[in-house]
This record gives C-alpha cells, sequence and structure tokens, in this order.
C-alpha cells in the first residue's frame, strides 16, 4: 500500500470517527445544521488535502479540525454581515415552528455573541474543554480564554433576563 492510499485511509477513519461531534460542534458555532454541515465539510476538504502535513506539524488534528472550523466560521461570518448589512429588508419573515429548539432563549442569545465568544462558550460548556484546552484550540492565551468567557457569560445573562423580563432575543 502507498503512503497516498495509507494517508487517505487514516484521514477515512478519522473523520468516520470524528464527524458525529464536528457536526455538533459545528451545529453549536453556526446555529443550525444547514450551515454546520456546509462548514464541516469545508474544513474537511481542506484539511484532507493536506492530511499528512497536518499530522506532522499537529499533535491533535481534532483540535486543528476545530480550529481551523472556528476560523472558517469567523470569516464567513465577517463575510455575510459585511453582505448584510447592505441587503434589502425582506418584506416578510417566515415563521418557526414554536417547537423548534433553534427559538429557545438560550441558543437565540447564543446566536448573538461574536463568533469568537460563541467558540469560546461552545467548547467549554458543550464540548467541556478546560481553559487550556480551548487556549491550544482557538490558538489564543488562557487570560483572553477567561475574558471572552466572562464577556460572553454577562451577554447572555442579560439576553436571557430581557427575554424573561419580556422583551425579545435578536435573531441573528
Amino acid at each position: 500500500m502507498s503512503t497516498r492510499a495509507a494517508a487517505e485511509d487514516d484521514f477515512g477513519e478519522f473523520v468516520a470517527g470524528a464527524l458525529p461531534g464536528l457536526l455538533r460542534y459545528g451545529h453549536a458555532l453556526t446555529g443550525n445544521p444547514h450551515d454546520a454541515a456546509d462548514l464541516v465539510q469545508s474544513v474537511l476538504e481542506r484539511v484532507g488535502a493536506k492530511w499528512p502535513s497536518v499530522l506532522r506539524k499537529s499533535g491533535d488534528p481534532l483540535a486543528y479540525t476545530r480550529r481551523a472550523m472556528v476560523n472558517a466560521h469567523i470569516s464567513r461570518w465577517r463575510r455575510t454581515r459585511r453582505e448584510n448589512l447592505v441587503a434589502d429588508i425582506p418584506d416578510s419573515y417566515a415563521v418557526e415552528p414554536a417547537h423548534n429548539v433553534d427559538n429557545e432563549p438560550l441558543w437565540q442569545a447564543l446566536r448573538g455573541l461574536p463568533p469568537r465568544q460563541r467558540a469560546v462558550i461552545v467548547l467549554r460548556y458543550y464540548q467541556q474543554l478546560s481553559e487550556a484546552e480551548i487556549a491550544a484550540t482557538l490558538g489564543i492565551s488562557c487570560g483572553t480564554v477567561k475574558s471572552q468567557a466572562s464577556k460572553a457569560m454577562r451577554s447572555l445573562r442579560s439576553a436571557l433576563i430581557d427575554n424573561v423580563e419580556g422583551g425579545e432575543i435578536d435573531e441573528r
């Protein structure tokens, strides 16, 4: 078996084992399963294209992939944010079913966070990573992880308190 075939097999095994978790992580980052699937697919295409290099340079390909997902998500968010700033406002909005989990106040508040803060919260409370693991995954310091988590929790508390007091959480 050639080295290329072995690398492809190894990458296939990695994807098979990591895909469900990456899709859940992507859903938590993006706020919906369709964008999550697109994000995971585009990142895995890039990671797969340079898999031998990823294995050589990164001690943890899963952390590398998560970091790539955060970077790709932030880039998309910036791009769509610019597009949305100049887009026309639609005449009417589609009404989503009330039982949809995306309508839950916590998910709405989470979608309202900046991408970096959302990534920290998702990695900390959804993926159960330590501050050091989050710092390594995102390529930031532990202090930045702590400050981003603190700011995010403050924003979430404020949004959820507003919701309880009758305010609406803005969908983004």
